[in-house]
């Protein structure tokens, strides 16, 4: 056999730390450990040994070590750090749960002068809300940085749907959406305040009677007020007339944003029409229930619970360029003329953003 070609290996001189050479040593794979670093001046020098070049089968020997080599230590710490971090997500929501009840329980929270409870809000209403409004209703937010950052605002909206859903999934378009998480306070009407649990829900979400004194108290303490002036002439009117806005009242909304300075957000919903199509009104029966009407739909009450399950229609909520009235002397809100131009501003403008977002609405439910 011919002479072996000898190849030294400088990677052998840095490896070495004591007398003998590398042929006397076991040979270190490289990738199964830890790298160490040091200076030079620690580094031995030693001879350089000549290693004889290996046959095909001794490399086929080393290449089968290589693979069945268990892994280093970093990767074997890979995957317990991995669960380790998410057991730790884990616990903290655990915690955190925990330690909601506990202030649940031994009352260990605030509240404003109006019943919203903040936290309950943020933690649990909310976080039951959102389902409907991401995956049920689909809801599609517009205009949202018309809303001001800070300060009071009064923010204007149709009604519709038969039941008040309109006027919860704009409370959480504003709560999800607005780059300064504001909170909406909704103006809402006596009814709600007389039926069992919907009374304490709606105060702990932040709702307020709709009254001049609770909406003009809300926005001097800088918070944004929602307020559907249709009313139950909105939400209770036939499908055949869906989309054609209603008297807006006396315009008492604008009077109470006169009084405090505060802009005006008009805002347009569209999908919540459709979700209860209202096609009869039993009044006896509303009378009987001291409701302000009794809707018939085409699966209420002919299916029974079922049939109070609205349909699931794709939802669109823009809010419109604000309209000031801090440039008003004091005794505007008093004048009657002033008042009903500027409410008719808002309805018109609403309802011209309905008529938009209708014709480019492609489907009801898509």
């Amino acid at each position: 056999m011919a002479d072996a070609k000898v190849i030294p290996f400088d990677d052998d001189r840095s490896r070495g730390s004591g007398s003998g050479n590398a042929a006397q040593r076991p040979a270190r794979r490289r990738g199964t450990g830890s790298r160490r670093t040091g200076s030079a001046e620690s580094v031995p020098v030693r001879e350089v040994q000549p290693l004889p070049v290996r046959g095909a089968a001794e490399d086929d020997d080393a290449a089968t070590r290589r693979a069945t080599a268990p892994h280093s230590s970093e990767d074997a710490d890979a995957a317990p750090n991995a669960d380790a971090g998410v057991d730790g997500g884990l616990e903290r929501r655990i915690a955190g749960g925990l330690a909601f009840l506990r202030r649940r329980l031994t009352g260990d929270y605030e509240v404003d002068d109006f019943g919203y409870d903040a936290e309950l809000t943020d933690q649990v209403l909310m976080s039951l809300l959102r389902p409907v409004y991401e995956k049920y209703f689909r809801v599609e937010v517009k205009g949202v940085e018309n809303i001001p950052a800070e300060g009071g605002a009064l923010i204007v909206a149709n009604h519709s749907g038969t039941l008040p859903l309109d006027g919860l999934m704009m409370q959480v378009a504003v709560h999800d959406h607005h780059p300064a998480d504001r909170h909406l306070r909704l103006l809402a009407a006596d009814l709600v305040f007389v039926l069992p649990v919907v009374n304490e829900l709606a105060r702990k979400l932040g709702h307020t009677l709709a009254c001049a004194e609770d909406a003009e108290r809300l926005l001097a303490q800088g918070e944004l007020v929602g307020v559907m002036p249709e009313g139950f002439k909105g939400i209770g009117k036939p499908f055949s007339e869906r989309y054609k806005l209603q008297r807006f009242g006396r315009g008492g909304f604008v009077s109470t944003a006169l009084r405090q300075g505060a802009p005006i957000v008009p805002c347009s919903i569209v999908g919540a029409e459709e979700i209860y199509p209202m096609i009869g009104n039993a009044k006896t029966l509303a009378r009987l229930l001291g409701f302000p009407y009794f809707p018939l739909t085409p699966t209420f009450p002919w299916l029974g619970p079922l049939g109070a399950v609205p349909l699931p229609t794709k939802w669109t909520i823009q809010f419109g360029e604000p309209i000031p009235t801090n440039g008003y002397p004091p005794e505007a809100a008093e004048d009657p003329m002033l008042m009903f131009n500027l409410t008719d501003q808002v309805r018109e403008q609403i309802q011209h953003t309905l008529y938009k977002l209708l014709v480019q609405r492609r489907s009801v439910f898509f």
